[in-house]
This record gives C-alpha cells, structure tokens and sequence, in this order.
C-alpha cells in the first residue's frame, strides 16, 4: 500500500520540478520574451494619400552589435498592412507594403550608414543610427485611390530583423541561432479615410 502511494507522489513531485524549470528558463529566455516593440504608429495625409509615422522600441543584443562591428549589414523591414471586413467575402486588403532598411558599418571611415531606397544617412555612434531606424517617419504607405472616403480600416505595422535579405553564408547561421531572432507583434490601430478637401 505503501509502495502504490509512494509512486504516483514522486511523479507528481518531478513533473512540478520540471513544469518549474520548464517556466523559469521561459522567463529568462529571450525567445520567449518581445524583442522589439512598436511603442506609437499612426497616420498623416499626405499630398497624394497618407504617410505612417511609428516609433519601435528595441536594443541590439552582443551578438547583432558585433555582427555590426565585423562590417556585417543588418536589414530592419517594416511592414504595413490595410484591411477592411467583410461580411459576403474575405477581407478586403487594398493595402500591403514593406520597407526594409540597412544598416552597416564602414571601418574604413569610421561610421555606421543607414540605407534605405536611394537614401543614405551617415552616423559617428551605433545609437545615433539606430535612433533613426527606430523612427519612420513620412514614409508614403496609401494612394488616396486605394481607400474609401468614409470607410474605416484596419492599419498593422510591425518590424523584424530580416534575415533573408543577408548575405548567404549568415543566413544559415541565424536560422538557427536565437540571438538572431528580433520582431515585434503587429500593432493595430483603426483609420478612417477622410474626403479629400476641396
């Protein structure tokens, strides 16, 4: 009798240590914690329609800054999305662009360079460059002729660190190294296109 009770007791006791370690190592675990997150974002009309103004919040951990050091680019893309529901169909999504931004260091002068489109944005410190990558601003996203006057949508924007625009031999190493592995969750926030002022 003894014997039946004292087994499932010590089961009982190595699944709660497991369960336990199991929860401590998420918590200390930066997979299982946000890396990035989108602290602002919203929209500005703009000549031709509306332009996204977001701020992201994140740091580099040791081993994306001394990538950076070792003349490695990193490329940050930010994606938005507009998406309207609908009742008889799926979602209506006029909208879905991306922008990717590069950042690299240039031993040869000294300075770290953000590049994105044909712009190029040269820094003496790692944090005043990065500074930048945090703060999109005015970036074009919706054409007046893609919304509805009136209708209200539903604006995403996220960032990631995008290993699939590195180079070949990196990729392979960041797949499966969690150091590499910096997104944020989509921040949602509702639009609604106003008429045009004549």
């Amino acid at each position: 009798m003894t014997i039946k009770r004292f087994f499932p007791l010590r089961l009982a006791a190595v699944i709660w240590t497991a369960l336990t370690l199991w929860l401590s190592f998420a918590a200390a675990d930066p997979a299982f914690a946000e890396t990035m997150g989108v602290q602002r974002a919203s929209l500005q009309a703009d000549n031709a329609g509306w332009s996204l103004d977001a701020h992201f919040d994140f740091d580099l951990n040791n081993s994306l800054e001394e990538a950076v050091n070792r003349s490695v680019p990193l490329y940050f893309t930010i994606d938005f999305n507009l998406s309207r529901p609908r009742w008889y169909w799926f979602d209506e999504e006029p909208v879905n662009v991306s922008q990717s931004i590069r950042l690299s260091y240039q031993p040869l002068t000294n300075e770290y360079r953000v590049s994105t489109g044909g712009l190029q944005l040269r820094f003496a410190s790692l944090n005043e460059a990065l500074a930048v990558i945090k703060h999109v601003t005015s970036w074009h996203v919706i054409d007046r002729n893609q919304v509805h006057a009136g209708e209200t949508y539903t604006a995403s924007v996220r960032m990631q660190l995008d290993i699939a625009l590195m180079p070949k031999p990196f990729q392979i190493d960041a797949v499966n190294n969690r150091d590499w592995n910096l997104s944020s969750d989509w921040k949602r926030f509702t639009f609604t296109a106003a008429e045009r002022a004549k």
